[in-house]
């Protein structure tokens, strides 16, 4: 899950995305939730500059390319699912990371395109099945099929 999802001060502007739901909260009483930040574990500062993904680069308002750090957040990511044999992840919504549906089109006018983050796009890769904050009951409701099949 996206450690901002959890309350954790990682966003880029140095805040947090804290969802105040009871799925999460019993999945963390069940120690279901592994947390993360591909962007702060790809090497990037809190508070950072705003990002944004332009095809295959994630680029800064200012022109930076990002992109190295936000990949490398991204396989970081990835291998602690591989690690932890997650089915699951629920990440931000529309970030230049972990957008699963939806993102910003790379002109910084909050203007939104169909596409995923990076670290969405190699999850869904790896079979992982990818939702967002606003999708937790359609999440909750896969879990528990994955579940009733073993």
């Amino acid at each position: 899950m996206s450690s901002c999802l959890l309350g954790q001060a990682v966003r880029y502007d140095g805040g947090h995305n804290l969802m105040d739901s009871h799925i999460v909260q019993q999945w963390s009483e069940q120690g279901r939730i592994v947390a993360i930040c591909p962007e702060c574990a790809g090497g990037l500062p809190t508070p950072r500059p705003p990002a944004e993904r332009v095809g295959e680069l994630i680029l800064t308002a200012q022109g930076e390319d990002v992109t190295l750090a936000f990949s490398l957040g991204a396989d970081i990511a990835l291998k602690l699912a591989q690690q932890e044999r997650i089915k699951v992840a629920i990440l931000k919504a529309r970030s230049p990371s972990c957008g699963n549906k939806q993102i910003y089109d790379g002109q910084f006018a909050k203007q939104l395109i169909a596409g995923q983050g990076l670290t969405a796009e190699k999850l869904s890769a790896a079979g992982i099945t990818v939702f967002n904050e606003f999708e937790l009951s359609d999440a909750a409701a896969f879990v528990a099929e994955l579940e009733a099949r073993s």
